[in-house]
């Protein structure tokens, strides 16, 4: 019987990166800060639009981390996702972390109505069941979310990114504004790490999805640099009219800051109407260049999501990157 020797490699070649289709720049900037390179998979699809994954390499007994963020088209992206994770299953994965910069579905996490789906449970649901072993995602819409999960869930935040480029910045006379009710908590947090700054809130009624009608502010931002702090732009309503308002209430500058660049339907029309000093957004969900426009600044997000994903397979605390 020939001698059986074990292998001496190190542990962190187990490691191994692979990304879906819907954001492969920023993965690629992940890979890049690891000192590694995204692993070889077939994405293709049928006539019909099904969608079909093969990894290409073995990666039994590794710690798969698969990159996807879902936004627009967020069907295929989440399906492609469940899929990612389904073939490292099947092929003998040791871990799989889905790393989900943008949780879709992520909206409907409660029930505010009779009869309505609470989507960001049952997204919980899916992942899990297709196998995944942990999550890592980066400013959720609603922090509860986390647990809706019975796996681990690393929940990280951009604000380190946001803060350096504001540190960068001489604006005086701060004042942080939560664009509503919701989003204080955010705000707050965001306020305390810029020398505790004051707060203001925007108080608004929501008539219907996508549709925000803005009533007033509570707090003072009278001759003061207004920065919105909210964690998605989608539409633009609620921050555009929330601009607008603190304008009549005599801010100086308005400045909007968030983690995820949704931008739907008329988002770019109303961040570049002018009432916004800058737009600060992170590469989350990857922008087209006709939705660029001359007020919009994108951060990178790849290094912080690249050291979470290192203290992760290392078992080192990622919370502390964020004290």
């Amino acid at each position: 019987m020939p001698h059986l020797t074990m292998s001496s490699s190190s542990d962190n070649n187990r490691l191994r990166l692979f990304c879906g289709s819907s954001n492969i720049a920023l993965a690629q900037e992940i890979a890049s800060y690891l000192g590694m390179d995204i692993g070889p998979m077939v994405r293709k699809r049928f006539a019909d639009g099904e969608l079909y994954v093969q990894i290409q390499e073995s990666i039994r007994g590794c710690d798969v981390y698969l990159i996807q963020p879902c936004c627009n088209p967020v069907n295929d992206h989440f399906m492609e996702l469940l899929i990612m994770i389904d073939a490292c299953r099947r092929a003998s994965a040791r871990q799989i972390t889905a790393v989900i910069p943008y949780y879709g579905y992520a909206r409907a996490d409660r029930k505010t109505a009779g009869r309505e789906s609470i989507t960001a449970k049952l997204v919980a649901n899916l992942i899990t069941e297709a196998g995944a072993h942990r999550v890592l995602s980066m400013d959720l819409h609603s922090a509860q979310i986390q647990g809706y999960f019975d796996i681990p869930f690393d929940h990280i935040y951009s604000t380190p990114v946001l803060l350096d480029y504001f540190s960068t910045k001489d604006l005086s006379d701060l004042v942080i504004v939560s664009p509503d009710v919701g989003g204080v908590a955010r705000a707050r947090a965001f306020a305390k790490k810029l020398d505790d700054a004051p707060l203001a809130i925007i108080d608004k009624r929501r008539q219907s999805h996508n549709v925000a009608e803005v009533m007033n502010i509570i707090g003072d931002v009278k001759d003061k640099t207004a920065v919105l702090v909210d964690d998605m732009i989608d539409t633009a309503g609620t921050i555009t009219k929330g601009a607008n308002l603190l304008r009549e209430e005599g801010a100086r500058r308005v400045y909007a800051c968030a983690t995820h660049a949704v931008f739907s339907g008329p988002a770019i029309s109303r961040l570049s109407s002018g009432v916004l000093e800058e737009v600060i957004v992170t590469n989350t969900i990857p922008i087209p260049e006709e939705n660029c426009f001359e007020q919009l600044t994108v951060l990178s997000v790849a290094n912080l999501l690249g050291e979470a994903i290192w203290r992760v397979h290392e078992d080192t605390s990622v919370s502390s990157m964020f004290r």
